[in-house]
């Protein structure tokens, strides 16, 4: 743990026992009042902000973590008599990257060819119609697109909980879609045949949406200046954005024209009483985990937004522990109920018929396909009289429920 995050840590855990100390001092309804009500928001507003700091940190920790050695070649060796044949894979990477800064027309004609050949072999892999080398895009380098897949991830919550499959084509997948828990073995007696119980399988559909980050532009000056890290730049805006609708579409898509949500197709296990339209009690969360089968369990964490966390700091359990308590370790979730808790800030806010709240194994729960072979275009003249490069990244992507017993969401009242 680096001491920046360490710092972080520890104060936002100060902060929270102060808030612990304030909660205590509720009248007998569970309301704080007066001086301590306004203590209490202050309090509130602190932890949110080390919270997002600390999020923010540890997103920087992953980037950080993530293989570039095969970005930049290794230093020289001065014993050195012959240099090594560069891999083909540093050489798509090298040529790619000139072609970044200088356009494809003003880089080494070897280089060139190498780009066009390796866009047409990669889409002969594509689905007819989505290949883009003629138009000037051009598959990403693997390390690149390790950063922009990690980038990615850090902006969208569905990525790092659900099952992530990657196919090289982009043709429609028939994916099998399972809930075995109801089906038992049984004791066999002796010289008895073996009875039947088939799997009851289902199939969902995923497809491959194009999803795109728009456009970026970039000045010549940036481009070309060695100092600037170009590819983390790309990498970290252009994931950013792909991350981010990816994410909102895993969580509430419509099913229709776009990825099916796991908020939309999971099932109510709990629905809050009369007057709990923005709200939520210690026995509808105990009830939540409870709809769950118990096989699920040992996976399962909730995912909600940071509203609807705010308003579980102030629920305590029938000991008068609270529900909610805050991660004092780096890359551990913070934990409702002793299950870790995932903020996603495209679950829907509390409100009237709202799934505000989801319990259950994710990874079981969903699975999200990504298409290999993340495409670049660039667009080298149309804004050359700004002197800047326009930059566009293109990920063919998708998303089902594949089990829905993995899963149940908390409903806010109605009315």
């Amino acid at each position: 743990m680096n001491e920046r995050l360490r710092k972080l840590i520890e104060a936002r855990a100060r902060v929270w026992e102060q808030m612990k100390e304030i909660r205590d001092r509720a009248d007998e309804n569970g309301l704080i009042r007066g001086e301590d009500e306004e203590a209490w928001n202050r309090a509130n507003t602190d932890l949110d902000k080390f919270g997002a700091q600390i999020e923010e940190e540890e997103r920087a920790v992953r980037l950080d973590s993530v293989d570039r050695s095969r970005l930049t070649p290794p230093p020289a060796d001065e014993n050195r008599t012959e240099a090594a044949e560069p891999s083909h894979e540093q050489r798509y990477t090298d040529a790619f990257w000139n072609m970044v800064r200088d356009g494809l027309s003003d880089i080494e004609p070897e280089q060139r060819k190498l780009l066009m050949r390796t866009a047409m072999d990669a889409k002969e892999l594509r689905a007819l119609g989505v290949g883009t080398g003629s138009a000037g895009g051009f598959t990403v380098p693997p390390a690149f697109r390790n950063r922009l897949v990690e980038t990615m991830r850090t902006f969208g919550g569905m990525l790092n909980v659900a099952e992530v499959i990657n196919t090289d084509s982009g043709a429609n997948l028939q994916w099998p879609t399972l809930d075995d828990t109801a089906n038992v073995g049984a004791i066999l007696a002796e010289n008895t045949q073996v009875t039947q119980q088939d799997i009851a399988l289902g199939t969902a559909s995923l497809d491959a949406y194009m999803y795109t980050s728009k456009l970026v532009l970039a000045s010549l000056q940036v481009l070309q200046d060695s100092a600037v890290d170009v590819e983390g730049l790309l990498a970290r805006k252009l994931g950013e954005r792909i991350g981010r609708i990816l994410n909102q579409h895993f969580t509430t898509g419509t099913g229709t024209s776009q990825p099916d949500g796991i908020v939309t197709g999971a099932t109510i296990g709990k629905t809050g009483a009369t007057g709990q339209t923005t709200s939520v009690t210690y026995d509808d969360l105990v009830d939540l985990i409870d709809s769950i089968d118990p096989a699920y369990q040992a996976n399962a964490r909730f995912m909600l937004s940071q509203g609807s966390r705010k308003a579980i700091r102030k629920l305590k359990d029938t000991q008068g522990r609270p529900l909610w308590e805050p991660s004092l370790q780096v890359g551990v979730p913070d934990s409702i109920l002793g299950y870790g808790a995932v903020i996603n800030q495209d679950m829907p806010a509390m409100a009237a018929n709202a799934k505000s709240i989801l319990f259950g194994d994710f990874r079981e729960a969903y699975v999200i396909r990504l298409v290999t072979g993340t495409n670049l275009v660039t667009f080298n003249e149309r804004y050359m009289d700004f002197l800047q490069r326009g930059f566009m990244a293109f990920q063919r992507a998708d998303g089902t429920l594949q089990n829905g017993a993995a899963v149940r969401a908390y409903a806010n009242s109605a009315t």
